[in-house]
């Protein structure tokens, strides 16, 4: 069905970069999920009424907040996709990580208020009544938002939409209150106990939860999240795979909102390149690595001295050292060896650390290495500055 859908009311689904594209998945997932949650609202509303069961008034109420979500979908992931301009050069992406934000607050509003109206149910239970129609009913609408989940966990990963997967977190949320108020309603059938205020509890928890995880999923890039280590390893080998690139490092990737990154990278080459040869160099991978990952990347270069064998064997005995001081936390680059004034020469390099090294365990890290590195060759000053990895 989800694909008969995309198929029928997307024209060039498949190139999910586009604006126009992304627009119309989150104009399929709004439709859909507005024509489903008020056929839902509408036979919950009467069932809820005809059968007194709270739980199944409150859900009701949740999928006509869910009306205004779909709605809210729609019109902020249209905001999202719109153009870079003066204003906004790096485009209006970040909207779509609001619109998600507006989800979960909704999400949170609903849980608080069926679990006020659940706990008082709990103290002073009302009489349900069971009826085998609208149990029914009750059963289809949990297939109903079962659908939408899957429709839109399909949608929000085609398009890597934060937004659609907070509509598909909603909608299991959803599944479980009513499946809490079958629950509930086929104990009171069979056994006479009104379970209805702790079942509706019980669910209340779980969707202030479901909000309280989008919430955080969205916030997340917001404020700014460091990229995967698998699109930060690949992009990294990628880069490293050309044949006159002796290594990278500081690679930072910025997100503007789904499929609008932008990165920067240090990237090590011999000093023997001429200024022409290493702009040629890294022109070539800036466009390659756009065409490959859709990313804006801006590299930075590093020249190295691949003849000064002092520095080589201090980059040598470096890598000795850290193998024995972590198990791949630390790192190190931009080693050289450079005059000192005193006449002597100093081991200038960065030290790469863990977040979690505070300035104590930081300082004893410096000495260490700066005694490792005097005892094998004392002819050398160890410079070190300290850097966190992003």
């Amino acid at each position: 069905m989800t694909e008969l859908l995309i198929k029928t009311f997307i024209k060039d689904h498949e190139d999910t970069q586009k604006a126009e594209v992304r627009s119309a998945y989150a104009f399929l997932s709004g439709a859909v999920g507005i024509c489903v949650n008020v056929l839902l609202f509408l036979s919950k509303i009467v069932i809820g009424l005809l059968t007194g069961a709270v739980s199944v008034i409150a859900d009701a109420f949740n999928n006509l907040s869910d009306v205004a979500s779909s709605v809210i979908t729609v019109i902020g992931m249209k905001l999202a996709e719109q153009p870079a301009d003066k204003e906004h050069p790096f485009g209006h992406g970040r909207i779509e990580y609001l619109t998600a934000l507006c989800t979960s607050v909704m999400v949170l509003c609903v849980g608080f208020m069926l679990l006020f109206s659940s706990v008082k149910k709990i103290f002073i239970p009302e009489e349900l009544s069971f009826s085998v129609v609208p149990f029914l009913i009750l059963c289809l609408s949990i297939l109903g938002k079962a659908f939408l989940s899957a429709f839109n966990t399909k949608l929000g990963h085609a398009i890597r939409s934060n937004t659609l997967l907070a509509a598909a977190a909603d909608s299991r949320s959803d599944m479980l209150a009513t499946g809490a108020a079958v629950l509930a309603l086929l104990i009171y059938r069979f056994t006479g106990f009104n379970l209805d205020g702790i079942a509706g509890a019980a669910v209340s928890c779980y969707v202030i939860k479901t909000g309280l995880d989008i919430a955080k999923d969205t916030l997340v890039p917001i404020i700014g999240a460091s990229a995967s280590e698998e699109d930060y390893g690949e992009l990294v080998d990628f880069v490293e795979s050309y044949d006159r690139v002796l290594g990278t490092h500081d690679l930072i990737v910025h997100n503007y909102g789904p499929g609008k990154d932008f990165a920067t990278i240090h990237v090590e080459i011999s000093n023997d390149m001429s200024l022409d040869e290493a702009h040629v160099l890294l022109d070539g991978i800036e466009k390659d690595v756009y065409k490959r990952f859709g990313i804006v990347l801006v590299t930075h270069a590093d020249p190295l001295d691949v003849h000064d064998e002092r520095a080589a064997k201090v980059r040598e005995l470096l890598s000795e050292i850290i193998s024995r001081e972590s198990s791949g936390e630390l790192g190190f680059h931009d080693v050289r060896i450079i005059n000192a004034a005193n006449g002597g020469l100093n081991a200038v390099f960065d030290l790469v650390i863990p977040w979690n090294y505070d300035r104590e365990d930081t300082e004893k890290l410096k000495e260490r290495i700066k005694k490792e590195l005097q005892k094998k060759d004392p002819g050398i000053t160890p410079v070190i500055t300290v850097e966190h990895g992003f």
